[in-house]
């Protein structure tokens, strides 16, 4: 793992040397607007990214030793992780929505996970619901969260007639800041404008993009449909766990099949539950023969990809 983090520090290096610059994404949000990037690229911005990255790893390690949902001790999911973000150095040069919609996701997973069968966590769903919208106010991506973390919850059983209350208030609660205040007004509303994948009509790094989130979905769902098998087995508080990260996974590749061209903001957060279901199927697997050469290829590949981004870039 100490590597794979040394390795993306060094593309991210790279990157800045070579004059890697972010794919330019209009900005689509509820009230503020950017082009994808929260600050300009620079070794400023390049290195609070990549500490955000790894933030996200370590969250999801902490994820893992209280609750157990990979019943074995690994570091392989920040490992892969870490390594599927050197493929795309775009989205390394630069703090994007991508990178925070990522940890923002991993450290909801916390609150999410401890809330299992207690009915009395309205507090997380409030603030978890919360996080959502005000996202939202930003990027029109963190509208994934609303989807995937509602069927967590409900998978968890938590949710009552208090549970949805706190669901409403925490959407509405940071709208009602920023109007209350001023801070914008109802003519500021900016009205999402999703382009479907039947619309491609890009080319460049944008289709390459496109290619390493198809392969990395492929990847995905394959090593879920895998480890279903033998998790369904286990006992209810794992399944569930799992199960989210499963619901993550559908909901991001949909919301890149709705709107293709926020595939860079989506594209971190896909690796991130790739990555779960690899470390999975790695533990779920002792004796498969010759497991490690599939990280071997997967490391080559994300070198190959990311060697790839850099030159059409």
């Amino acid at each position: 793992m100490i590597l794979s983090a040394l390795a993306l520090v060094i593309v991210t290096a790279v990157a800045l040397v070579m004059g890697v610059v972010p794919v330019s994404v209009d900005g689509s949000s509820i009230f503020f607007s950017f082009n994808g990037k929260l600050l300009e690229p620079g070794p400023m911005s390049a290195a609070i990214n990549v500490l955000c990255l790894l933030a996200t790893g370590g969250v999801m390690l902490a994820l893992n030793k209280v609750f157990t949902f990979v019943r074995s001790t690994t570091h392989l999911f920040a490992s892969a992780f870490f390594w599927l973000q050197t493929a795309h150095p775009q989205g390394l040069v630069a703090l994007n929505a991508g990178t925070l919609l990522c940890l923002v996701t991993a450290v909801a997973t916390l609150p999410l996970f401890a809330s299992f069968q207690d009915r009395h966590s309205q507090r997380s769903i409030f603030l978890i619901f919360a996080l959502a919208a005000a996202g939202c106010m930003f990027h029109y991506g963190f509208l994934v969260l609303i989807p995937a973390f509602l069927l967590g919850f409900l998978n968890m059983g938590v949710f009552n007639l208090k549970g949805v209350l706190a669901m409403l208030f925490g959407l509405v609660t940071p709208f009602w800041i920023v109007l209350g205040l001023g801070i914008v007004s109802v003519a500021d509303f900016h009205a999402p404008a999703f382009m479907g994948l039947w619309h491609f009509n890009l080319g460049g790094v944008v289709n390459l993009l496109l290619v390493l989130a198809a392969v990395i979905a492929v990847l995905g769902f394959v090593l879920a449909m895998m480890n279903l098998t033998t998790i369904m087995n286990y006992r209810m508080q794992t399944r569930v766990y799992n199960a989210f990260f499963v619901f993550m996974l559908i909901m991001v590749v949909l919301a890149m099949i709705i709107n293709y061209h926020d595939v860079a903001i989506f594209l971190p957060l896909l690796g991130l539950m790739m990555a779960v279901q690899l470390a999975l199927t790695h533990t779920l697997r002792p004796t498969m023969p010759y497991r490690y050469l599939f990280i071997l290829l997967l490391i080559a590949g994300c070198i190959a990809m990311g060697t790839a981004n850099v030159l059409m870039s």
